[in-house]
């Protein structure tokens, strides 16, 4: 299991987050932040602080943002484990799902 950035992070990206992971697992994409599934070490750090109230443990996901999940991992298809988000910056380009979606902001 791991944990989830779902909708509300949609073109907000606070990235409080991000300052709070210690293993230095989410990434940015242009419109949204991802968790990668295999480098999280579910210890749920990232859950309080976010201010938008984005993310979740994978089992909380409300039924609504179930797709988040899959996009989460399938953001990491082509990239793979790259052992931590500060060194590679900004990803350009984000999952299908976000990329359908109209401006949030």
């Amino acid at each position: 299991m791991t944990y989830v950035i779902a909708l509300p992070c949609v073109d907000v990206k606070d990235r409080a987050c991000v300052d709070e992971c210690p293993v230095d697992c989410i990434y940015e994409g242009e419109r949204s932040l991802y968790i990668h599934p295999d480098e999280c070490v579910d210890c749920g750090a990232c859950e309080p602080v976010c201010p938008v109230e984005a993310i979740y443990y994978e089992d909380d996901l409300p039924e609504e943002w179930a797709d988040y999940t899959a996009a989460n991992a399938e953001f990491f298809d082509e990239i793979g484990s790259p052992g931590g988000a500060a060194k590679i910056g900004v990803i350009e380009h984000d999952h299908e799902l976000i990329k359908k979606l109209p401006p949030q902001a």
